[in-house]
């Protein structure tokens, strides 16, 4: 069997399993398939997302069923401004033997999990947030100088409350940088609220079942990064994100004018897989324009700000990233 053949095999083989997997999320997770889509999206590229919703809404639900669903060992964290280092990574205790010696032994921290859920990430301090960088970035710790790898698959499923400030410390543009996606957890339409209402009131609630194991998991992943790019999307995802960076010559003057600093190769990193992710959700073996277009705003967003003067005239970051991603895709995402 071909490359090609064997690739196509694969593609085909998953199709089955991530649509059994959407309907065992949706059970308990219900409507919003593109929050499910983009959770998925995180977990087949190997990288981490940030959850961005009001409270109750349905965040933690969904990070508990994903952990279920995908046969990844989870562990949830609730930050809190008190919240030390130590308490995410671990620490070394000294421990007395039977015969009266004494050593150090290493107590593994939650960190040390497949699924990690950094519950209000933004209310935990700066010393405790930056203590997740080397984590999601080098799928490794370092404690009492000796590096610990976590377990794999590892990724990171962070919570935020958009509206919330005090008691609160915005993470840090090295941090955001290093989460895959931002995933918006709106408002469900009525028809939705409807059916959560009468799935979560009743005397039993629907339960989602184990459809992925960590080993699948990873050969997906592998499986993905195989997925072909054509030289059209692969130039497009380049312009995108040349077009957000306001010293290059490229920028339009709106972008010049409005944007303080603009995405790195990390973003067009991260378009370069998402976009095979939402293809591969779909069946597809190659992604296209499309799939660039409605990948761009949870790509792009946490990695790119406005200036002052922008935010003080009331500027949208996000219309700003669809109404460039139309010049250059000439497509319309829809909202």
């Amino acid at each position: 069997m071909t490359d090609d053949a064997d690739l196509l095999a694969g593609i085909d083989a998953l199709e089955d399993k991530l649509a059994q997997a959407r309907a065992s999320i949706t059970r308990r997770f219900i409507g919003q398939e593109r929050v499910v889509d983009l959770a998925l999206s995180a977990l087949l590229c190997g990288g981490h997302g940030l959850l961005i919703g009001l409270p109750g809404l349905g965040k933690t639900r969904l990070v508990e069923t994903l952990s279920t669903v995908m046969g990844l060992n989870g562990n949830r964290i609730q930050f809190t401004p008190d919240l030390m280092p130590a308490d995410i990574l671990g620490s070394e205790v000294l421990e007395t033997g039977a015969d009266g010696t004494r050593a150090f032994k290493f107590i593994p921290g939650p960190i040390f999990c497949q699924l990690l859920m950094a519950d209000e990430i933004n209310r935990a301090s700066p010393r405790t947030q930056s203590a997740l960088l080397q984590a999601m970035q080098e799928r490794q710790v370092t404690v009492a100088g000796q590096d610990r790898p976590l377990d794999a698959p590892f990724h990171v499923l962070a919570t935020q409350n958009p509206i919330e400030q005090e008691g609160t410390y915005p993470l840090p543009e090295a941090q955001l940088d290093r989460f895959l996606v931002q995933i918006d957890v709106p408002y469900p339409d009525r028809d939705t609220e409807r059916d959560i209402l009468i799935a979560t009131t009743g005397a039993t609630e629907e339960t989602s079942h184990q459809v992925f194991t960590a080993a699948e998991l990873i050969e997906a992943q592998n499986l993905l990064r195989r997925m072909p790019v054509g030289e059209q999307v692969m130039e497009t995802i380049l312009d995108l994100v040349r077009a957000f960076r306001p010293e290059d010559t490229s920028a339009s003057e709106r972008v010049r004018e409005t944007v303080a600093w603009g995405p790195g190769p990390r973003a067009a990193q991260a378009l370069m897989l998402t976009v095979r992710a939402r293809a591969m959700l779909q069946g597809r073996l190659v992604p296209d324009l499309d799939d660039v277009a409605v990948m761009a705003q949870p790509v792009l967003i946490h990695r790119m700000a406005l200036n002052f003067a922008a935010r003080a005239r009331g500027d949208s970051l996000s219309d700003l990233i669809d109404e460039t991603v139309r010049t250059i895709t000439r497509i319309e995402v829809a909202a």
